[in-house]
Parts: structure tokens; sequence; C-alpha cells
């Protein structure tokens, strides 16, 4: 009976032994399918994220561009006052700046009264001009009485009814006669040349240059008013009412962002299948989670090193091979930025979406291709 009993023990403590060795595969077997399902999803995921390394170009070195009016002074002057403040918004065509206009007022004036004078001037020659001809024709009316009279008196000494004195005197007056006509022809061609009658001037010269002084000195009193050139927002105003500025001196800048654009620098390994016309989504750090659209306008003819001031000399020293990256415009599309969100500067992660089907991407892949 103890030897059952001790036989019995011994099975009982066996058998438990002999199901955790059953239970034992199932539990690995569970593990490895679990695994080989994490490995799937993984790998699911994987060559899905690396399908869309190839269709979706991207980089971060990319910033928010648009154009900047520079706003400056084409006269010099006083500032009487300063419509506008940091960051307004103003339309084209407003009233921004605008200068003290007496002294330029005084100018206008001043050129107006010269012009005038100037008519009143050539108004004067014209009846020199006038005179002159009147001259000329009453020289040449004396010159003819005075051949007329030298003729005669030739046949009457001729005839010895008069005497040689007389012819003398008579020889005279028709040299004098002439004389008077060349003058009066003479006289009558400056004053001519004086009012541009005649020669390589124009009529009413002087008229013309009094009356181009007097426009540019209107011009200048416009340029007192210095208005917007287009639609934008101001910055960077450095100008205040009462500071003396002069021509070409910056007194502040106004954004355009209507027409704002993306500059990606690209590497140029992952410009191969980048075309112009292809659209493009791209975030901005300022606004997390939500996705601006535009369109590659265009590539830059040639790296950002090639246009840098001091461009790389490759043949000479040593060498190292450096990826260069290529500027890519890119447009933004006014629908995906209505309110005009997007500011100059502003750091950009943008995706070109490549149209390139799978068969495509894995041809690529095949060497013997």
């Amino acid at each position: 009976m103890a030897e059952e009993t001790e036989t019995n023990t011994a099975d009982n403590d066996i058998a438990p032994v002999v199901e955790e060795k059953k239970k034992g595969p199932g539990k690995k077997q569970r593990a490895g399918i679990f695994l080989l399902i994490i490995l799937a999803v993984g790998g699911a995921f994987g060559f899905k994220w690396w399908i869309k390394g190839q269709t979706h170009i991207t980089t971060d070195n990319a910033f928010v561009e648009a154009h900047i009016h520079s706003i400056s002074a084409r006269i010099p002057g006083i500032v009487r006052n300063v419509a506008v403040r940091d960051n307004q918004f103003v339309k084209k065509g407003d009233l921004i700046v605008e200068l003290d206009p007496t002294d330029y007022q005084a100018r206008v004036a001043d050129a107006t009264a010269t012009m005038n004078m100037a008519r009143n001037e050539t108004s004067g020659e014209y009846a020199k001009v006038d005179a002159a001809r009147t001259a000329v024709s009453l020289a040449k009316v004396r010159l003819e009485q005075a051949d007329t009279d030298l003729m005669r008196g030739r046949a009457l000494f001729a005839k010895e009814v008069v005497p040689k004195e007389q012819l003398d005197r008579l020889e005279t007056a028709y040299k004098v006669a002439a004389m008077e006509k060349r003058q009066a022809e003479e006289t009558l061609r400056r004053a001519e040349a004086e009012v541009g009658l005649i020669g390589t001037g124009s009529k009413d010269a002087k008229v013309a240059q009094k009356k181009a002084q007097f426009d540019e000195a209107e011009l200048n009193l416009s340029y007192t008013k210095i208005f917007a050139p287009a639609d934008g927002y101001i910055t960077r105003k450095s100008v205040e009412a009462g500071n003396y500025i002069q021509p070409g001196q910056p007194l502040m800048a106004l954004v355009k962002l209507e027409d704002s654009w993306v500059t990606a620098n690209y590497k140029e390994s992952q410009l191969t299948h980048v075309k112009p016309g292809q659209k493009v989504e791209f975030n901005v750090d300022a606004y997390p989670g939500q996705t601006f659209r535009g369109t590659v306008d265009s590539i830059m003819a040639g790296t950002g090193a090639a246009f840098s001031l001091l461009p790389p000399e490759n043949a000479t020293g040593n060498y190292v091979k450096v990826v260069q990256r290529i500027p890519v415009k890119i447009v933004v599309d006014k629908d995906s930025d209505p309110e005009h969100h997007l500011r100059i500067g502003m750091s950009v992660v943008p995706s070109i979406i490549i149209e390139r089907g799978l068969a495509d991407i894995l041809r690529d892949l095949n060497p013997f291709s």
C-alpha cells in the first residue's frame, strides 16, 4: 500500500510538468505570431513611408518670400506728415509721407514768371522780325530808285547834259543803297535766328526752355507727396515728422503679401523628377496642423553657391564634394491663405508631389534597366 501511495504521488507530481510542457510551445507560437504581425504591420508602414518618400520630395530648408517695395523720396526736404504707422495695411495710391512744399511752390511761381517773361520777350522778338522785314523792303525800294537814277544819269552824261561830278554822286548813292539793303537783310536774318525761324533751332526755343523749367518745378512739387506703390503692409518705418531727408534715403518698406511665394532649397539629388506645375503641400512652424498648398513655378538656373559673393573655385586646392542646393520657387495658392497669415521669412517644410506610379519607382531600383 505504501508503494502504491508513493507511485500515485509521483504520478501526480509529474502530471503538471507534462501539462506545462504541452502548454509551453503554445505561448511561444502566440508570441511568434504576434511578432510576425508587428513585423508585417511595420513593414507595410515602412513600405508606405518609403513610397511616400519617393513621391513627396521634402526639405526643411525653405522660407516664405514676397515682393518688398523700398519707399524713398525723389527730392530733399523736411517731412511734414507721416500718414502711416508700423504694420499698417495700405492700398495702392494711399498717401504715406508728405514733405513741406513751401520751397517747391516758390520755385513753381518763379518758373511761371520766367516762362511768361520769355513769352513776352518772344513777342518782342517777333516784332523785331517784322521791323527788319520792313527795313529790307525799304532798302530794296531805295536801291531800285538809286539804280534808276544812275542809269538816267549815265544817259544824260553821255549826252553831256550833266557834269561828271553829278554822275559820281549818283554812283555813290547806288553803292550806299546796295550796302543798306545788305545790312537790312543781315539784320533780318539775325532777328529770325533769335526767334528760331531759320537755322537748326526750333521756333520759340526760349519759351520751350522756360516751359521745361516750369514742368520740372511742378514735377518736383508733386514729389512732395509720396504714395503707396501697391497694396501691402508697412514695415521698417524709419521716418518721423520734422526729419530732413535726402533723395533715395530709405524711409520704410512695403511688403506685398498677396503674391507671396516659397523659396525651397532642395538638394540637387532630390530634383530628378521635379518639374514646374507640380502641386506642393507645405506646413509652417507658426501654424502647426494647418496645411497650405502651392505650385512649383520655376527652378533656379544655378545653385546657391554659384551666385554667392565668393563662388567656390573647385579647380584649385583639395576638392571635397559637397551636395549642392538649388532654389525652387513655389507659388502659394491664394485659396489656401485667404487671410494672408504667411509672413516673409517664416520657416516652411514643403513637399513636392511627384506623379509617379509604383511601377516607375520599382523600375528605378532595377540595376540592369
